[in-house]
């Protein structure tokens, strides 16, 4: 599997896509910092997002936003117009109480948002933009990704037996068109999606994901990929953020909590399974990267 693959499934990538959002003039919602990722893409209509920062966005039809980190953000037909709490949006709508409507000019957004699971976050979403903001769709993967929305509005449209599931997997491989897409636009020189384009250290990535419980050493990894130690261990550290060592720690954490939550195996086999073998060893480290023992991890979290 590749690195990308790996990594969004470790992060337990949940996608969600609202109810069409149809507004008229004048409309704004404020959405306050979140833990998700929100996604926005203008069907029809007039539509500005703004950041806190100052930064302003006037989005065209057929655009795509992408707010990474979940930063607070407004989003309105024009920056002067009132804006309303996106919680009082919510309560409103799922109350069926009117907001927004009337006979003025229409905007008509997809909106949805990504949530990855607690303290599972991975450097490579940390490393994003504040903001990301796919305009064209003029290469193929960008094509591809007008497709899938043109999919998840005919979901929207049509409440057919399964819309609810159909919705979910094209949100979450809306994700993926997403990052293809901002990577076409702007490659990066440094950080996890640097790391990703580099064919050895993507290379070495994948090891490490594939087999944490494998004896990996400095050594090791860089003759995997045809590196010198030496040369291996600077580039990877320049790209990743972290040294080879401390990435494959945390690593092999990561897929401890998994095996701790999700399988019911003995606590000596999952820290075989990850690269320790010895039990004692394995409960210190652990201990050191969460605050609790492997034990009651597993117990505070089943």
């Amino acid at each position: 599997m590749d690195a990308l693959s790996t990594l969004i499934e470790a992060t337990k990538l949940q996608g969600v896509v609202y109810s069409k959002i149809v507004n008229h003039a004048p409309w704004g919602i404020d959405a306050l910092q979140d833990n998700n990722s929100q996604y926005w893409r203008l069907v029809s209509g007039a539509c500005f997002i703004g950041l806190p920062n100052g930064q302003l966005i006037e989005m065209q039809e057929g655009e795509l936003v992408f707010i990474p980190h979940g930063s607070a953000h407004w989003i309105a037909d024009k920056p002067g117009s009132l804006r309303i709490s996106a919680a009082d949006y919510v309560k409103a709508r799922l109350a069926g109480i009117p907001i927004f409507g009337g006979d003025s000019a229409e905007t008509t957004l997809i909106g949805g948002h990504f949530h990855f699971e607690d303290g599972l976050i991975h450097p490579f979403l940390k490393d994003l933009p504040q903001i990301i903001r796919i305009p064209k769709f003029e290469t193929e993967r960008q094509l591809l990704l007008q497709q899938n929305i043109r999919l998840i509005w005919a979901e929207l449209n049509n409440d057919e037996q399964g819309s609810r599931a159909m919705l979910k997997a094209l949100a979450e491989i809306l994700f993926i068109q997403i990052i293809r897409a901002y990577l076409e636009q702007d490659i990066p020189d440094i950080g996890f999606l640097a790391a990703l384009k580099d064919t050895r250290i993507s290379k070495a990535l994948k090891l490490i994901h594939d087999s944490p419980g494998s004896d990996w050493t400095m050594e090791s990894l860089a003759d995997s990929v045809g590196m010198s130690r030496s040369v291996f261990f600077n580039r990877f550290k320049n790209l990743v953020g972290e040294t080879p060592s401390n990435y494959l720690t945390a690593w092999r954490i990561r897929k401890a909590k998994e095996l701790l939550v999700t399988a019911n195996t003995k606590i000596i086999d999952i820290a075989a399974s990850v690269g320790y073998q010895s039990e004692a060893a394995f409960n210190r480290i652990f201990k050191s990267k969460t605050g609790k023992t492997p034990a009651l991890y597993r117990r505070d979290f089943k």
